[in-house]
């Protein structure tokens, strides 16, 4: 695959192959190719690829300004996961924090925490702020407040574009409504009045979570990611030289026929058993970067579609609405909809 020149340079996809391409935007960007092959790419993680974000996402991120996203991402990584595992979730109260209260939560918590009004691993803003580096040095409360409000980005909008798209599909298609209502109420009927759900509930939400899997693939919130070749190697039978930047998309491979049969129809049943191929369903990302907060979006969703369900059906009020990505999908006029309450 030669180099492209300095003009603004785009392949289609015909050019090469289904599952890659080149291109480039902007003559001061680097050679870069899109990649459908996500299995290659998340099997090779720190062998063939490492991950890469554009200068403008350092931008975003005040601590970037120190070290690199991609640094700040291995930091992450090591302090997230005993919160965001299942067993953590069960008990998972949440931290209520808004930008500009950012430094003032984390002030009091520090209080709290010396005097023993908060517990050392009541959530992930506790161990952040107890938690040294290698250097035995503990985070800035700045450090603290850029990663948190990191998590908020990352797991606020994705979530809230999952769920929209849920109300979407089941506005849509009332027969897959009607069985998720039928689970949903199987749950809720087997509470005692003002009972919260439980651990056990979620995990009978099977059909349901069949259908927000099916969502995700259809409308997944993350586009896709980038990495970077560490070394030069063959994919596909092209050359990726040393440098290059790739991208591996989510909706291109969850629509790809090779990967699922008949991909434009929505189709829970496609979750059952076994489930998809590995690698080929990849709203989480995959390999030893998967999203470390699956578990939690699991949740939420879940969470969501009990209490909706359960309260209300709806209609759309815009039939044909466009969806846009900006970065991620969502209805151009925000997914109107009409509510109405169950008589019961």
């Amino acid at each position: 695959m030669e180099r492209p020149s300095g003009e603004i340079h785009i392949r289609s996809h015909a050019k090469y192959s289904s599952q890659i391409f080149k291109t480039t935007s902007l003559a001061s960007q680097p050679p870069s190719c899109g990649v459908a092959g996500n299995k290659f790419l998340f099997s090779n993680e720190n062998k063939l690829v490492t991950a890469w974000w554009p200068s403008s996402v350092d931008k975003i991120f005040p601590s970037s300004l120190q070290t690199s996203s991609k640094e700040e991402s291995k930091k992450m990584r090591k302090l997230l996961p005993q919160f965001l595992k299942p067993e953590a979730l069960q008990s998972y109260k949440g931290v209520e924090f808004h930008s500009e209260r950012a430094l003032e939560i984390i002030k009091q918590r520090k209080v709290d925490l010396a005097e023993g009004k908060a517990s050392p691993t009541q959530d992930i803003l506790s161990h952040m702020l107890l938690t040294t580096d290698e250097s035995d040095q503990f985070m800035t409360e700045m450090d603290v407040a850029d990663k948190i409000l990191g998590l908020l980005i990352g797991g606020h909008d994705t979530a809230s574009a999952a769920c929209t798209f849920i109300v979407k599909y089941l506005a849509e298609l009332p027969h897959i409504y009607e069985l998720v209502y039928k689970e949903q109420m199987e749950i809720a009927k087997s509470k005692a009045p003002g009972e919260k759900l439980s651990w056990d509930d979620i995990q009978k939400m099977k059909y349901s979570w069949n259908v927000a899997c099916e969502v995700l693939r259809l409308a997944p919130p993350l586009q896709g990611a980038f990495r970077e070749a560490i070394n030069d190697f063959i994919f596909n039978g092209f050359s990726i030289p040393k440098g290059w930047k790739l991208y591996w998309s989510a909706n291109s491979t969850h629509r790809n026929p090779e990967c699922f049969s008949d991909p434009l129809k929505f189709d829970p049943t496609r979750f059952e058993g076994k489930g998809p191929a590995p690698y080929t369903f990849v709203p989480f990302g995959g390999g030893p970067r998967m999203c470390p907060g699956k578990e939690y979006a699991r949740l939420e969703m879940l969470v969501f579609m009990h209490n909706i369900v359960r309260r209300f059906k709806w209609k759309k009020l815009v039939g044909d609405e466009k969806i846009i990505v900006d970065p991620m999908p969502m209805p151009a006029k925000g997914l109107p909809v009409l509510l109405y309450p169950h008589k019961s």
